[in-house]
């Protein structure tokens, strides 16, 4: 069914972008699942569909990434700094007091 005035369906980016936000929300879906899981075999089998959700959200990325229709912006040096200060902070919140 189309999604626009044209009628002209679904573009290969929308398509593209549609199935990395689900693979994204399958991966957060996989990671919850296996963080509430306590039977250590059945954690395994979701860890393993963890990591090939994974995967293919990464494959996914790349392949709009390499067609310029997502960008990332790199960080600069400070924000690497703010947030490595951040996360030692938070690893250690003991150790401000």
């Amino acid at each position: 069914m189309p999604n626009n005035i044209e009628g002209r369906g679904l573009t290969d980016r929308e398509m593209l972008q549609l199935c990395l936000e689900l693979e994204k929300g399958r991966c957060r879906s996989i990671s919850n699942t296996v963080l509430e899981t306590t039977h250590k075999k059945l954690r395994e089998i979701y860890a393993s569909c963890l990591d090939n959700s994974s995967q293919n959200q990464f494959e996914l990325f790349e392949i709009l990434a390499n067609k310029g229709w997502y960008k990332t912006d790199l960080a600069t040096v400070e924000q690497i700094g703010r947030v490595q200060e951040l996360m030692q902070n938070n690893l250690h919140p003991d150790d401000q007091f």
